[in-house]
Protein backbone atom coordinates (compact mmCIF):
# COMPACT_ATOMS: atom_id res chain seq x y z
CA UNK A 1 0.00 0.00 0.00
CA UNK A 2 2.73 2.36 0.81
CA UNK A 3 4.91 1.26 -2.16
CA UNK A 4 1.49 2.11 -4.10
CA UNK A 5 1.06 5.64 -2.48
CA UNK A 6 4.86 6.96 -3.35
CA UNK A 7 4.59 5.67 -6.86
CA UNK A 8 1.67 8.02 -7.08
CA UNK A 9 3.38 10.65 -5.49
CA UNK A 10 6.49 10.46 -7.29
CA UNK A 11 8.55 12.67 -9.23
CA UNK A 12 7.77 10.61 -12.58
CA UNK A 13 3.90 10.92 -12.13
CA UNK A 14 3.91 14.49 -11.71
CA UNK A 15 6.01 14.75 -15.10
CA UNK A 16 3.46 12.83 -16.67
CA UNK A 17 0.63 14.83 -14.66
CA UNK A 18 0.59 18.20 -17.15
CA UNK A 19 -2.49 20.04 -14.57
CA UNK A 20 -0.49 18.67 -11.91
CA UNK A 21 2.74 19.65 -12.77
CA UNK A 22 1.24 23.56 -13.78
CA UNK A 23 -0.10 23.86 -10.80
CA UNK A 24 2.63 22.89 -8.02
CA UNK A 25 5.04 24.82 -10.83
CA UNK A 26 3.31 28.05 -9.94
CA UNK A 27 2.87 27.46 -6.27
CA UNK A 28 7.03 26.76 -6.48
CA UNK A 29 7.65 30.54 -8.36
CA UNK A 30 4.50 32.11 -6.25
CA UNK A 31 5.92 30.94 -3.04
CA UNK A 32 9.76 31.78 -3.87
CA UNK A 33 8.42 35.54 -5.38
CA UNK A 34 7.22 35.99 -1.80
CA UNK A 35 9.97 35.18 -0.28
CA UNK A 36 11.94 37.63 -2.66
CA UNK A 37 9.91 40.35 -2.78
CA UNK A 38 7.77 41.00 0.67
CA UNK A 39 11.22 41.80 2.41
CA UNK A 40 11.95 44.73 -0.10
CA UNK A 41 8.66 46.49 1.52
CA UNK A 42 10.30 46.26 4.82
CA UNK A 43 13.79 47.74 4.17
CA UNK A 44 14.64 50.92 4.54
CA UNK A 45 17.17 50.64 1.12
CA UNK A 46 13.92 49.88 -1.08
CA UNK A 47 11.41 52.33 0.99
CA UNK A 48 13.29 55.10 1.91
CA UNK A 49 14.48 58.16 -0.30
CA UNK A 50 18.38 58.53 -0.32
CA UNK A 51 20.16 61.31 0.66
CA UNK A 52 18.91 64.77 -1.63
CA UNK A 53 16.53 63.09 -3.01
CA UNK A 54 13.31 65.20 -2.86
CA UNK A 55 9.88 65.45 -4.16
CA UNK A 56 9.29 66.54 -7.71
CA UNK A 57 8.84 70.24 -7.80
CA UNK A 58 5.66 70.95 -9.81
CA UNK A 59 7.21 72.06 -12.86
CA UNK A 60 9.29 68.81 -12.88
CA UNK A 61 6.17 66.99 -12.04
CA UNK A 62 4.18 68.33 -14.64
CA UNK A 63 7.30 67.29 -17.14
CA UNK A 64 7.48 64.32 -15.71
CA UNK A 65 3.81 63.21 -16.73
CA UNK A 66 4.85 64.57 -20.22
CA UNK A 67 7.66 62.26 -20.39
CA UNK A 68 5.36 59.37 -19.77
CA UNK A 69 2.70 60.49 -21.93
CA UNK A 70 5.12 61.00 -25.14
CA UNK A 71 6.11 57.67 -24.75
CA UNK A 72 9.57 58.23 -23.83
CA UNK A 73 10.17 55.29 -21.10
CA UNK A 74 9.57 52.98 -24.27
CA UNK A 75 13.43 54.27 -25.65
CA UNK A 76 14.77 55.29 -22.76
CA UNK A 77 15.12 53.57 -19.44
CA UNK A 78 16.19 54.98 -16.17
CA UNK A 79 18.36 52.10 -14.45
CA UNK A 80 21.99 51.68 -14.01
CA UNK A 81 22.67 48.00 -13.81
CA UNK A 82 26.15 46.93 -11.67
CA UNK A 83 27.84 45.92 -15.07
CA UNK A 84 31.17 47.20 -15.21
CA UNK A 85 30.35 49.01 -19.10
CA UNK A 86 27.31 50.91 -17.11
CA UNK A 87 29.17 52.10 -14.55
CA UNK A 88 31.45 53.82 -16.57
CA UNK A 89 29.22 55.20 -19.48
CA UNK A 90 26.79 56.35 -17.23
CA UNK A 91 27.59 56.68 -13.58
CA UNK A 92 26.95 55.35 -10.30
CA UNK A 93 24.53 52.62 -10.92
CA UNK A 94 20.87 53.30 -9.89
CA UNK A 95 19.46 52.65 -5.76
CA UNK A 96 15.97 51.24 -5.55
CA UNK A 97 15.49 55.10 -2.26
CA UNK A 98 16.22 56.85 -5.97
CA UNK A 99 13.10 56.45 -7.15
CA UNK A 100 11.33 56.16 -3.49
CA UNK A 101 8.82 59.23 -4.49
CA UNK A 102 8.09 58.33 -8.30
CA UNK A 103 4.59 57.05 -8.85
CA UNK A 104 4.95 54.52 -11.00
CA UNK A 105 8.76 54.00 -11.41
CA UNK A 106 10.28 54.69 -14.60
CA UNK A 107 13.26 51.88 -14.42
CA UNK A 108 12.27 50.55 -17.70
CA UNK A 109 14.27 47.56 -19.66
CA UNK A 110 14.52 48.92 -23.38
CA UNK A 111 17.38 51.20 -24.60
CA UNK A 112 16.83 52.28 -27.75
CA UNK A 113 18.27 55.13 -26.52
CA UNK A 114 20.69 55.99 -23.68
CA UNK A 115 20.03 55.28 -20.22
CA UNK A 116 19.23 58.85 -18.32
CA UNK A 117 19.36 57.68 -14.92
CA UNK A 118 22.28 60.25 -14.70
CA UNK A 119 21.48 62.85 -17.58
CA UNK A 120 20.73 65.61 -15.61
CA UNK A 121 22.91 68.99 -16.17
CA UNK A 122 25.21 66.61 -18.46
CA UNK A 123 24.18 68.71 -21.56
CA UNK A 124 22.74 72.66 -21.02
CA UNK A 125 18.69 73.62 -21.51
CA UNK A 126 19.40 74.74 -24.96
CA UNK A 127 20.93 71.43 -25.99
CA UNK A 128 18.04 69.36 -24.90
CA UNK A 129 15.42 71.72 -26.23
CA UNK A 130 17.29 71.44 -29.89
CA UNK A 131 17.20 67.83 -29.30
CA UNK A 132 13.74 67.97 -28.70
CA UNK A 133 12.67 69.44 -31.72
CA UNK A 134 15.46 67.81 -33.99
CA UNK A 135 17.31 64.98 -32.53
CA UNK A 136 19.51 65.02 -35.57
CA UNK A 137 20.77 68.35 -35.26
CA UNK A 138 22.82 67.38 -32.23
CA UNK A 139 22.91 63.56 -32.72
CA UNK A 140 23.44 62.58 -36.41
CA UNK A 141 22.82 59.04 -36.02
CA UNK A 142 19.71 59.17 -33.84
CA UNK A 143 16.29 57.77 -34.40
CA UNK A 144 14.33 59.51 -32.00
CA UNK A 145 11.21 61.33 -33.34
CA UNK A 146 10.92 64.83 -33.14
CA UNK A 147 8.85 66.69 -30.81
CA UNK A 148 8.59 70.40 -31.80
CA UNK A 149 4.63 70.59 -30.55
CA UNK A 150 5.90 70.67 -26.88
CA UNK A 151 7.75 74.20 -27.27
CA UNK A 152 4.17 75.48 -28.45
CA UNK A 153 1.91 73.61 -25.63
CA UNK A 154 1.64 75.71 -22.45
CA UNK A 155 1.37 73.78 -19.00
CA UNK A 156 -0.21 77.07 -17.05
CA UNK A 157 -3.51 75.98 -15.88
CA UNK A 158 -2.73 72.11 -15.45
CA UNK A 159 -3.80 70.24 -12.40
CA UNK A 160 -1.05 69.99 -10.72
CA UNK A 161 -2.35 70.19 -7.11
CA UNK A 162 -4.56 67.32 -7.81
CA UNK A 163 -1.62 65.34 -8.80
CA UNK A 164 0.67 66.16 -5.85
CA UNK A 165 -2.46 65.74 -3.41
CA UNK A 166 -2.96 62.07 -5.10
CA UNK A 167 0.65 61.70 -4.73
CA UNK A 168 0.55 62.75 -1.10
CA UNK A 169 -1.81 59.98 -0.53
CA UNK A 170 0.49 57.84 -1.75
CA UNK A 171 3.31 58.82 0.59
CA UNK A 172 4.95 61.46 -1.29
CA UNK A 173 5.57 64.25 1.86
CA UNK A 174 4.41 67.28 -0.13
CA UNK A 175 3.19 70.11 2.25
CA UNK A 176 0.55 72.36 1.94
CA UNK A 177 2.27 75.16 1.05
CA UNK A 178 4.12 73.46 -1.36
CA UNK A 179 0.92 72.28 -3.03
CA UNK A 180 -0.41 75.70 -2.65
CA UNK A 181 2.36 77.67 -4.41
CA UNK A 182 2.41 74.69 -7.46
CA UNK A 183 -0.03 76.79 -10.34
CA UNK A 184 2.52 79.85 -9.77
CA UNK A 185 5.45 78.01 -10.68
CA UNK A 186 3.78 76.61 -14.09
CA UNK A 187 2.88 80.61 -15.22
CA UNK A 188 4.20 81.20 -18.58
CA UNK A 189 5.77 77.39 -19.37
CA UNK A 190 5.35 75.49 -22.15
CA UNK A 191 5.20 71.35 -21.90
CA UNK A 192 9.28 72.28 -23.33
CA UNK A 193 10.17 74.12 -19.99
CA UNK A 194 8.81 70.96 -18.10
CA UNK A 195 10.66 68.00 -19.79
CA UNK A 196 14.21 69.82 -19.72
CA UNK A 197 13.01 70.78 -15.88
CA UNK A 198 12.80 66.80 -15.38
CA UNK A 199 15.41 65.65 -17.66
CA UNK A 200 17.72 68.54 -16.12
CA UNK A 201 17.44 66.80 -12.63
CA UNK A 202 17.58 63.27 -13.22
CA UNK A 203 20.33 61.58 -10.83
CA UNK A 204 21.91 64.85 -9.57
CA UNK A 205 21.02 64.75 -6.17
CA UNK A 206 21.44 61.30 -5.61
CA UNK A 207 24.41 61.06 -7.57
CA UNK A 208 26.99 61.78 -4.64
CA UNK A 209 25.10 59.34 -2.52
CA UNK A 210 25.35 56.69 -4.77
CA UNK A 211 28.79 57.13 -5.29
CA UNK A 212 29.56 56.74 -1.38
CA UNK A 213 26.85 53.66 -1.62
CA UNK A 214 29.20 51.90 -4.55
CA UNK A 215 32.15 52.89 -2.40
CA UNK A 216 30.91 51.16 0.70
CA UNK A 217 29.90 53.90 2.74
CA UNK A 218 26.68 53.21 3.86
Amino acid sequence: MSNHESKRFSHATIERNTGLLIILSILVISFAGLVQIVPLFFQHSTTQAVEGVEPYDSLRLIGRDIYIREGCVGCHSQQIRMLQSEVQRYGPYSLAGESAFDHPFLWGSKRTGPDLARVGQRYSDEWHRIHLRDPRAVVPESNMPAYPWLAKNTVEGTNVQRRMEVLRQLGVPYTDEQIAAAPEALKGKTEEDAIVAYLQGLGVASHDAAARYMAGEK
